[in-house]
């Protein structure tokens, strides 16, 4: 599964380890994420993270 980057903050989502502390289960892809999430680091939103190898 494709992981994400937050751009302001360079927090790294990964599918298979998902945000548990925030309610998203480990293998939970970034497009299935709840629009309301925010990044755990920096408190952005989705729209604020882009693919990355």
């Amino acid at each position: 599964m494709q992981k994400y980057v937050c751009i302001p903050c360079g927090y790294i989502y990964d599918p298979e380890e998902g945000d548990p502390d925030n309610g998203v289960d480990p293998g939970t892809a970034f497009e299935d994420i709840p629009e309301d999430w925010v990044c755990p680091l920096c408190g952005v939103g989705k729209d604020q993270f882009e693919p990355t190898d």
